[in-house]
This record gives C-alpha cells, sequence and structure tokens, in this order.
C-alpha cells in the first residue's frame, strides 16, 4: 500500500498520528498537575483508525464520536487550541467549554458533539445518514464506536435500519479487546465484530487497526462506496488502547505480556520504519514534525490558559424549547 501512496501523504498521515498521540500525552500531563476538571478518556495507540478513516473526508461529510473522542476530533479538523480550550472549560473551546472531554465536537468541520452513551452514535448516525440520502447530496456519514456497543439494542436497531434504507453510512468499530475492563471475549460468542453485519446483509471487513496505511486504503474504498450509494458498509479495525480505560483505571485486568505485544505494533513507528526504508525517508524529518508538533500544543496550551472561563449566566445560551 506504501507504493500507492506519495511521501508527502504518508508524512501527513505521520503528522497526524504524532499530533493525536502528542496531544494525549500533553493532556495526560496537564490532568495530572490539576489543570483539566473532570476525568480524560485517551487514545494513544488507536491514531491509525481516526487518521485512516478521517483522510478521505470533507467537511460537508459528518462524523459521531464516542466517551474516547480526542483523536476522531483532531483527525476530523477541529484545532488543538479549540480542543485544548475545550477540556479547560474555556468558552474559547470548540464547543465553548460546556461539552468538555467527552463531548469534543465542532459542527464546522461536520462532527456532532461527542456522544458518551454507549451505542449513542449509532441511534444518531442513521438519520444524517437518511437526510444525506433524501437530499441526494453525496456526503457520507461515519460512525465510530466500540466493540463494546455492539451488544447495545441501538447497534443492531441502526445496521438494519441502515441497511433497509441503503444508506451512505460506513460503521467503523474501534474494536480495542475491552470495553472499560471487560474483555469481549466474555460478553459474545462471536469473535469478530464484523461477522454481525452479515445478519443484516451489509459488506463488511476486518482491518489492521495498527496499520494506517491498510486503514487508509480499506477507508477509502468504504467512504467511496459509501458515496456512490453503495453503502452502508462495516469496517472492524483491531486495535488496542496502551492507557487505562480512563484515569481512575489500574488496569489490572491486562497482562504485561499482552501489552507489550500491541505496542510492538504501535502505529507511529511502524509507519516510520516504512518511510525510512522504502521511501528513503530521513530520519531529521521526523525531529522536526515533533518539534512542529510540541511549538503547536505549546500555543494551544498558553492560548487556553488565558482564555475566559464559562460564566453561569452562559449555561442558558444555546437551550432550545
Amino acid at each position: 500500500m506504501s507504493e500507492a501512496l506519495s511521501a508527502g501523504k504518508m508524512l501527513s498521515l505521520y503528522r497526524q498520528m504524532t499530533l493525536i498521540r502528542r496531544f494525549e500525552e500533553h493532556v495526560y500531563f496537564l490532568y495530572l498537575q490539576g489543570e483539566i476538571p473532570g476525568t480524560v478518556h485517551q487514545y494513544q495507540g488507536q491514531e491509525a483508525v481516526a487518521v485512516g478513516i478521517c483522510d478521505h473526508l470533507n467537511s460537508s461529510d459528518w462524523i459521531t464520536s464516542t466517551h474516547r473522542p480526542h483523536g476522531h476530533a483532531l483527525a476530523k479538523g477541529v484545532k488543538p487550541r479549540e480542543a485544548l480550550a475545550e477540556l479547560y472549560g474555556k468558552v474559547t473551546g470548540c464547543c465553548a467549554g460546556k461539552g468538555g472531554s467527552m463531548h469534543l465536537g465542532e459542527p464546522a468541520v461536520g462532527m456532532v458533539p461527542a456522544i458518551a452513551i454507549v451505542g449513542g452514535g449509532n441511534s444518531v448516525i442513521v438519520g444524517m445518514g437518511l437526510a444525506f440520502k433524501l437530499r441526494q447530496t453525496r456526503q457520507v456519514a461515519v460512525c465510530f464506536f466500540g466493540e463494546g456497543a455492539t451488544n447495545e439494542g441501538a447497534f443492531h436497531e441502526s445496521l438494519n435500519f441502515a441497511a433497509v434504507q441503503h444508506l451512505p453510512i460506513v460503521f467503523v468499530c474501534e474494536n480495542n479487546l475491552y470495553g472499560a475492563s471487560t474483555a469481549y471475549n466474555k460478553v459474545s460468542l462471536v469473535e469478530n465484530v464484523a461477522d454481525r453485519a452479515h445478519s443484516y446483509g451489509i459488506r463488511s471487513e476486518i482491518v489492521d487497526g495498527m496499520d494506517v496505511l491498510a486503514v487508509y486504503k480499506s477507508g477509502g474504498e468504504a467512504i467511496t462506496a459509501a458515496r456512490k450509494g453503495e453503502g452502508p458498509i462495516l469496517l472492524e479495525c483491531k486495535t488496542y488502547r496502551f492507557t487505562d480505560h480512563s484515569r481512575s483505571d489500574a488496569r489490572g485486568y491486562r497482562t504485561k505480556e499482552e501489552e507489550h505485544f500491541w505496542k510492538e505494533r504501535d502505529p507511529i513507528p511502524r509507519l516510520r520504519h516504512a518511510l525510512i526504508t522504502e521511501i528513503d525517508i530521513s530520519a531529521t524529518i521526523f525531529d522536526e514534525i515533533d518539534n512542529e508538533v510540541k511549538a503547536e500544543l505549546d500555543e494551544a496550551t498558553a492560548f487556553a490558559r488565558v482564555s475566559p472561563d464559562v460564566t453561569p449566566e452562559q449555561a442558558l445560551e444555546g437551550v432550545y424549547a
């Protein structure tokens, strides 16, 4: 797949993944310093999925996200300064400081504020897909969800409705093996989420979610097909979160051997290795990217810190009856 992409495109994917990784590491530090209120659900390890999918989407295409939305937001086009300001609870945040970590999003870039209810995005996405179909706009709707959502009724209802209506939707299951602390194989006798799509007559594919080039290829094909009216399609991306479920999770349910196995498949050094060995990219380029990303996050942090807090009066703004 790397041979089919230009060096510029591969470097762009690398930079996007690096931005998400560094953003999450920075957020973790700020959280420990007590600067970010609430809790955070982080995305380290899963960057290839958000980047490989969202790189194919236009601003007029829409996505729904989950309680782990930082990577999706940055990949879809939310600016780091607006995302970080949102985590700080500032009015300059992408949701005016009212959403926080679990509700990042920005309509201007085609992202509904993330829905923290497990399977919640699956219900919303069919409405989007139906609107796109009726308006004949050739827009595509992408629903990100975890494997834990596949035992929710909303998952099955959304697949069935989308299939019957032939909606332009790509369902992207980020199967990171655990719903919070419960292994997927303890709650389902169906080994692959992709197999469940067959019950509804939907095309599906299992993708290596730790390989951004594999996700980019399969995501591009699925999005193109959905845009042509050949949807819906389900992609099951086998991936792994390197961090806790949330900041209160000690990860006692995972073995060190398992974590080591998956970290050996880290999508960022994996792509860097391909760029160096196959494209002959100089190692100094990656240092430059790291420095650019660090500067961008430093600027975003400074912006968030000096931005005004949300006032009690603003709680009533944007409320409709």
